[in-house]
Parts: C-alpha cells; sequence; structure tokens
C-alpha cells in the first residue's frame, strides 16, 4: 500500500494582554475563576496537548501523548513569554515536542510566528522588518535553532512581506487556499488562474519574489480544516481519524494532506479535542492505513515544488474581504450581534497609525544622535527581548561611542517606546466586533504608553493626535459611548505614574505581610519592572497609619532608575485602599490608591486572600489533627452532628485528616464528611490540594503504592476525587519505564502493562 503523508497544523496564539507598565498580565473577571484568559486556555488546551490522555475501553490510561511532537505548530512570542514565566512545565513540553520531532524528521515541528500578530499587508516597511527579525530571534532562543517557516498572522500576505521572509531566510510559509491566484508549471509561463475548489492543495508552490528570491508556499486543506475547527469533527476521534485517512488515501495517496486550525480548536473550543486529535496522532503515527506522519519542512525537503504560484495581495484566512477586517466595516463579525457595525474600525486604525507615524519620525529623529544606525537597532532589539544579546553587548555593537547615562538611558527608551508602539497593532483588536472590547481597549492602553515614553524623551502630547481619530469612533453599546468616554473612563486611568507604582509596590508588601520595618527595605518584582522600597518611618506624631521612606523604581530594558521620597497616609479604618501616596517628601500631590485600575487592585486582593486563606488552612489543619478525635459517633435516634454547622465550617481540614491518615474515623464521621462535601465551596480546592499532595508522595525515590492508594480510597470514602493529572503526569514522565512503580501506575488510573 502506498504511504499517504499527513501534516496537522495548530496555530497558538493569545491577544497580548500584559499591562504596559508592568509587562504582566492583570486579572480579567470574564475569565474567572481562573486570573486571566491566558491562564484559563493554557489549562484548558495547551496543557492537555502536552500531556492528551489516550484510554482504553475501561478508560483507564494506555498512553499521555506529547502532541506537539507529533503535530506542527507555531506559537506566538508574546504567548511564549508568558507561558515561560507561569506555565513552565507546558512550556517545557512545547520546546521538548519542536525537539523529538528534529530528531526524528531531521526537521522540528515549530515554526516561526509574526511577533505582535500585526497584519503585515498594512504595516510599514520598518514595522515588516522588525516584525519578522524579532520573531527569528525569539524562535532561535527558545528552540536553538533558525527557523525554517513562518506563520503571517491571520495569513495576511503582499509580495513585499513575502520578499522580506526570503530575505530573513524563511523558507516557507502557510497560507488558505483562496489566497493563491494563479499557478504554473516551472519550467514554463502556462499560468492558469485557480480558486479554492481548483488549487491542488497536496503540493508545495514556489512564489517568485523581486531580485530572484523565491519562498515556498503551502495552501492548506480549507474544507478539511473547516470542518475541525467549526463542524464538531473533534467529537469522536475515531471518526477525525476515519476522516483524515480517507482524504489523505485518495488520489493514491499522492502528495501531502495538510490542514490548519487555531490551536486552541482542541480543548478550548472543543472539550476533549486534544483527545480525539491524540488518537489521529497515534493512528498515523503507527501506519494505520497507510499514513504517515511528517511536517512541512521536512516535506519540503524531500519535495522541492514543482509548480509556481501567484497570490493574491493583501489577502487572509479570515476576512473574505482580503485585509478590510483590519480597518473597515467590511462585514466581518456583522453577523454575531444583528444591527451593530464596525464603523469604529477605520477611526482606530487611523489615530493608531497617525501616532505610530510621529513615534517612528521621533525616533529616527532622535535616534540619529545616539544610535550608530536606528533602524538597525529597531530590526535588531528583538535579540535583547529574546535574550540572544545581553543589553551591554547590544549596546556595545549598536550606540553611538561616548554617550553619557542620560542619553543612553534615552536610547533605551525609544526602543521600548516603539516596542509597545508596535504590539497597538495587534490583529485582535479589530477582529471583534465592537470598540468596547478588551482587546481594541488594550491597543489604545499600548500606545498611551507609547506615548508616554515618546513625551519622557521629549516628545509632544500626542494624546490630543489619537483622539482626533478615535474621537470619531463609537461603541455599538449606547452605555459605552464614543471612542472619547472609553478613553476617559478605561484608557487613561491605566496610565502609571511614580505615585501609582509606588502605591502598588507598598500594597503588594501589605498584602503579603512583607512590609519593612523602619531602617529595612524590600523588593516588589514584575516582568516590567522592580521597585525597591526603603521604610524610615512609620507611625509617629502623624499618626499611626503615617509612613514614609524611600523607594527606586527600575526598569526593565532601561539603564536608568526613577528615584523619589514616598509618604503613604493611611486613614483610621485599617483599609489600604482607602489611603494615598504623597512623592517629594510629603509634598506633592496625594494620589489615592483607590485611583489604581480595578484589575491591578484585583491583583492586591489575590495577594492578599492567597496569603490569608494560607494562613488560615495551616491553622486549620493544626487545630482539626485534636478536633477530628473528638467527632464522636451518633447516639440512638440521632442523624446529624450536633452544632453540624461549626464543624462544616471546618470540613476541608477535617477532610485532610481523614485522607492523609492521620485519624481514624468512625462510620458517622466519614458519612457527615461525605454528605456535607457534595455542594460544599471549599471541595474543588480540596480535590487539588489532595492532587498535589499525592503528586508529592510520587518525589519519593522510590514512591509507596501502598501509601499513594490509600490516600486515593480514603479520599473516595468522602466524595473526594483527587485532581490526579499532574500526579498522572509526574509518573508519565519519570516512573512509566521502571517496572517496580507498576502498582503506583495502577493506582494512578493507568491500564496494567500488556
Amino acid at each position: 500500500m502506498p504511504q499517504s503523508r499527513l501534516c496537522i497544523h495548530g496555530h497558538f496564539y493569545q491577544p497580548p494582554r500584559e499591562d504596559p507598565w508592568m509587562d504582566s498580565i492583570f486579572p480579567e473577571g470574564s475569565a474567572a475563576p481562573a486570573t486571566n484568559w491566558n491562564e484559563r486556555i493554557c489549562a484548558e488546551s495547551y496543557a492537555p496537548l502536552a500531556w492528551a490522555r489516550r484510554l482504553d475501553g475501561h478508560g483507564r490510561i494506555i498512553e499521555i501523548m506529547n502532541c506537539y511532537e507529533y503535530m506542527s505548530f507555531n506559537f506566538g512570542p508574546t504567548l511564549l513569554t508568558w507561558m515561560a514565566r507561569r506555565a513552565p512545565e507546558v512550556y517545557a513540553r512545547v520546546l521538548e515536542g519542536d525537539a523529538n520531532s528534529l530528531a526524528r524528521l531531521g526537521h522540528g515541528n515549530a515554526i516561526a510566528q509574526i511577533y505582535h500578530h500585526i497584519i503585515m499587508p498594512l504595516a510599514t516597511d520598518l514595522e515588516k522588518r522588525a516584525e519578522i527579525a524579532w520573531a527569528l530571534a525569539d524562535f532561535e532562543a527558545r528552540y536553538k535553532r533558525p527557523a525554517e517557516g513562518m506563520w503571517l498572522s491571520e495569513a495576511a500576505v503582499d509580495t513585499r512581506t513575502l520578499d522580506l521572509l526570503a530575505q530573513a531566510g524563511v523558507r516557507f510559509t502557510i497560507l488558505a487556499p483562496r489566497q493563491a491566484s494563479a499557478v504554473a508549471p516551472l519550467d514554463r509561463d502556462d499560468w492558469t488562474a485557480v480558486d479554492e475548489s481548483g488549487l491542488d492543495i497536496r503540493q508545495p508552490y514556489l512564489v517568485e519574489l523581486p531580485e530572484g528570491r523565491s519562498i515556498a508556499v503551502y495552501f492548506y486543506d480549507g474544507p478539511l480544516s473547516q470542518a475541525v475547527a467549526f463542524e464538531g469533527l473533534l467529537r469522536h476521534g475515531d471518526c477525525f481519524w476515519g476522516r483524515l485517512s480517507s482524504i489523505a488515501a485518495q488520489e493514491g495517496g499522492r502528495g501531502l494532506l495538510a490542514l490548519a486550525t487555531d490551536g486552541e480548536t482542541y480543548g478550548h473550543h472543543f472539550k476533549f479535542g486534544e483527545m480525539a486529535l491524540a488518537f489521529a496522532l497515534s493512528q498515523a503515527r503507527a501506519g494505520v492505513d497507510g499514513c504517515t506522519l511528517t511536517n512541512y519542512a521536512a516535506y519540503l525537503a524531500e519535495n522541492p515544488p514543482q509548480m509556481r504560484a501567484r497570490i493574491r495581495e493583501n489577502s487572509s484566512w479570515s476576512c473574505v474581504h482580503g485585509v478590510e477586517r483590519w480597518r473597515a466595516d467590511c462585514g466581518c463579525c456583522a453577523e454575531h450581534r444583528p444591527g451593530w457595525n464596525q464603523r469604529w474600525r477605520g477611526p482606530l486604525r487611523d489615530g493608531l497609525t497617525a501616532v505610530k507615524k510621529r513615534l517612528d519620525e521621533h525616533f529616527l529623529t532622535l535616534g540619529s544622535g545616539l544610535f550608530q544606525n536606528p533602524e538597525d537597532a529597531l530590526v535588531n532589539y528583538g535579540r535583547v527581548l529574546s535574550g540572544l544579546e545581553t543589553p551591554n553587548e547590544f549596546a556595545a555593537a549598536r550606540l553611538k561611542k561616548g554617550l553619557d547615562a542620560t542619553a543612553r538611558d534615552t536610547a533605551w527608551k525609544l526602543l521600548t517606546m516603539e516596542k509597545w508602539g508596535l504590539s497597538s497593532f495587534a490583529s485582535c483588536a479589530w477582529f471583534f466586533d465592537d470598540l468596547g472590547r478588551i482587546e481594541p481597549l488594550n491597543a489604545l492602553t499600548f500606545a498611551l504608553r507609547a506615548m508616554q515614553l515618546g513625551a519622557r524623551t521629549g516628545l509632544e502630547d500626542l494624546e490630543p493626535l489619537l483622539l482626533s481619530h478615535v474621537g470619531k469612533a463609537s461603541s455599538n453599546d449606547p452605555t459605552l459611548g464614543d471612542g472619547m468616554d472609553l478613553w476617559n473612563h478605561e484608557v487613561r486611568p491605566r496610565r502609571e505614574s511614580p505615585e501609582t507604582i509606588i502605591a502598588q509596590a507598598l500594597l503588594r508588601l501589605w498584602a503579603e505581610e512583607r512590609l519593612p520595618k523602619p531602617g529595612d527595605s524590600a523588593s516588589v518584582h514584575w516582568p516590567g519592572l522592580s521597585v525597591r522600597v526603603e521604610m524610615l518611618e512609620a507611625g509617629g506624631p502623624q499618626g499611626p497609619g503615617h509612613r514614609t521612606g524611600r523607594a527606586c523604581i527600575l526598569w526593565a530594558h532601561e539603564s536608568a532608575g526613577d528615584d523619589c521620597d514616598w509618604a503613604w497616609e493611611l486613614p483610621q479604618g485599617g483599609d489600604p485602599l482607602a489611603g494615598c501616596i504623597r512623592l517629594g517628601g510629603g509634598a506633592g500631590k496625594c494620589i489615592p490608591a483607590a485611583y489604581i485600575p480595578w484589575s491591578k487592585r484585583q491583583e492586591l486582593a489575590l495577594a492578599w486572600v492567597r496569603n490569608a486563606e494560607a494562613e488560615q488552612w495551616g491553622r486549620q489543619v493544626e487545630r482539626t489533627r485534636l478536633g477530628a478525635h473528638l467527632f464522636l459517633p451518633y447516639r440512638e435516634a440521632q442523624t446529624t452532628q450536633t452544632a453540624a454547622e461549626r464543624w462544616d465550617r471546618l470540613w476541608s481540614a477535617l477532610c485532610w485528616q481523614w485522607i492523609m491518615g492521620e485519624v481514624a474515623a468512625s462510620r458517622d464521621f466519614l458519612a457527615f464528611l461525605a454528605e456535607r462535601g457534595k455542594d460544599h465551596p471549599e471541595h474543588t480546592l480540596l480535590t487539588k490540594r489532595v492532587g498535589r499532595a499525592v503528586t508529592g508522595l510520587l518525589d519519593a525515590d522510590t514512591p509507596d503504592a501502598q501509601e499513594l492508594r490509600g490516600v486515593i480510597t480514603r479520599a473516595g470514602q468522602v466524595s473526594v476525587a483527587p485532581d490526579l493529572r499532574e500526579a498522572q503526569n509526574r509518573y508519565w514522565t519519570r516512573l512509566r519505564d521502571d517496572r517496580a512503580a507498576d502498582e503506583v501506575g495502577l493506582a494512578l488510573g493507568f491500564a496494567p502493562r500488556g
């Protein structure tokens, strides 16, 4: 039977959510109970794909597959930055998947992605060059190899973008089938017009570019990709595989069957979609139905293009109107909210473009006296962001010699200004249906930060220029108003100042019970900055709530800090948000702590509640070691515990004592815990705690299967099903090849060895 070749590609990306001062993602209410949408989608998609379960007919685990090892994929650089900080185990599996595919196929599964997910045909030449160079630097730093391919944001393409990709050494990209306009053989100019239905997608095409350059382009299977993304093909793994293998076998299995979807389709959009994918990948890995897995780079190495293609200029995969979705009311999204329009897209694009043009002029003019070549410095700044170059190495190679400290700091501020200016053009700001959504507001916030940096380096205030355009836009929700209203109520309040930054540092230290004593200091760190707080005086003649001190704000990728004296006035009652911060030794303007935006106040609330809950949990566990022994058996005709509501408040810690084997228990004790736990608000938290305890047992040199099984069994007796995913993952990566640990595997839900 001839072998058919299969490549499943996932495009993994999240809108930029970082606060542009702290470079950290703060809570998003709509993602609750998760802290933010990155965290939630990682738990629903990225992590399950890294440890995808394959089950037998009895629901037991027969394999935990790293899908990244067998699928083609790209991750947005800004998303990977968050993952490396906040989900390092998942991040490590992504890198491992690429490394293992490289060893197996000679070419890794990972390809690069445009750095900020901007729409390349709408970008300037300098922006295009920077986005490509930053993406390639980021890729090399993470995967320890050059990128062979690059995903274009929204697959939006024009010839200039392809030419710049080729100049940067990129060998291929991936487009939708409707983005091809004509094809011809390599050896003759016999061009044939094509559309989506007539294009042969089973081969790579050569796109010829200016000055003799060229790049390969793949066109994915449109109907099949659509079925995966929107038609429920992932509901059953065998159905998914049946469709794949039958299509792959058509035309005698000729060429490459390739499909491409958003990676979040697997698990986030379709729950358990990662399991359907894992089943299909396992079938192809085993060569079932004569099908084998490959990736784009490996296939291209074996099968160079035999045909040429011409692209449709300014086209994309998610807008039938080309790239109008990102600058006009083209009709895309209109079907979601009848009566709504997207006329706001034009003013938003125009305003951000006008600001960015002025920022670029400022960068090039002022930068000409700071950088040896300002454009070269900007294009190569991604090497600093990725860690390929240290700031000192970058400065030695690209800053002019003999600059004083102030000039060097100005140079770094200009580069940071350009970074956030580019961030404001991420495609998601225009993708959805309203100006009042979080994505357009984030784009405006990035612009606000870039304008602030411009002002700190001598540029005029660009807010009037921005609002002359954005003020013409309106939300479809009358309660939100127009662009001016959204700017005043949602965006401008996000602007940070030394007062608000120091206020947040002090409040964090307070929430975490780390406020220094007079004469001492403490630090608070965010990825974008750190604050060192020194306490000079607490209390005194001005009252018990009065504190004074000094602080230094140090910015990431900037060479100078901001030093200032501060005074914190905290009124009677102890509400930390009711106080205010003054700079300049108490003589400056008083900034109320309540002015801090909701997301950052919520972050402070989380810091407090985590600390307080951990303290309370520790106390409850300590007290219930005794209390569990005092839960006496019921007397005749007794149906529940006396003062049951008080015992109920200690339910989680009482369960813990039983589950961890700390106490013997009567039948009535267990029945009470099982009954009261059915809808207990602490139930989910306890399942996670017990799951972590089980994982901890696996860290022993020789894990005790009997002890582990005992914890799981006792948890079940009080209706607590431990969250065993992390423990199962740990077993699979550390112990699955150790036959002495077979009993541990059985206790964790793995099938017996065959």
